[in-house]
């Protein structure tokens, strides 16, 4: 670890290890600039209160651009203070690859998006208040821990459906542009047709996506 990396550690919810991520830039004074938790504002702290007592990796970037340390942390510091914490579109780890390569982005929230259409996410509040409340003291870590499972079984079962949605949206994009070269309007227009009903099911499915976020959220919090 050094002046200017992008650093993770994984921690840890109800003894569960390995939950998720959580990112952050190295300054090289001993002291990390991260989104912290759960203030939800970036700020500069310890090293100590970045890791928490665990494990620090650090990203790699070897086949990919990466900007000098010096301009890492400099974007890292332009954006002390801010409190725009999403976890979805603007997590620690947006914010951290966002200094280091200019993108933000976020492969664990890439790789684990759900999309919820045929479940109501809703049934899983009531373990989840249980747990919380207090309400069930001594089985509230292994009520939050079903919860888990169960978002995590519907995040594996729904994820390729989502991908596949996404992608027949830019085909029938690809093929209302090639159709207009060929000036097939008609092939463009019903390309263009198929296109709208993806997008208008990708708009449905993120509302069911906002659901099963905020309740992993609040997860996370805790």
């Amino acid at each position: 670890m050094a002046f200017g990396d992008q650093i993770y550690v994984w921690r840890e919810f109800a003894n569960l290890s390995g939950v998720y991520q959580h990112h952050g830039i190295d300054v090289g004074d001993g002291s990390v600039i991260h989104y912290r938790k759960p203030s939800e504002i970036i700020e500069q702290t310890s090293f100590e209160t970045f890791s928490k007592n665990n494990r620090v990796y650090v990203r790699q970037y070897p086949d990919g651009f990466s900007f000098i340390p010096e301009v890492v942390v400099k974007r890292s510091w332009s954006r002390l203070g801010e409190n725009k914490y999403n976890l979805l579109f603007n997590n620690c780890e947006h914010f951290a690859t966002w200094c280091k390569i200019g993108i933000s982005e976020s492969k664990q929230i890439e790789d684990f998006i759900p999309t919820i259409k045929n479940v109501d996410t809703y049934k899983l509040l009531e373990p989840l208040k249980q747990a919380f409340q207090g309400r069930d003291q001594n089985n509230s870590d292994k009520l939050v821990n079903n919860a888990l499972d169960q978002i995590r079984t519907v995040w594996d079962q729904i994820q390729p459906k989502y991908r596949q949605n996404i992608e027949e949206m830019n085909t029938w994009q690809k093929v209302a542009t090639q159709a207009l070269k060929n000036n097939r309007e008609d092939l463009a227009k019903e390309a263009l047709k198929r296109k709208i009903e993806c997008k208008k099911n990708a708009q449905s499915l993120e509302k069911e996506l906002e659901k099963l976020a905020s309740m992993t959220e609040n997860l996370l919090k805790q």
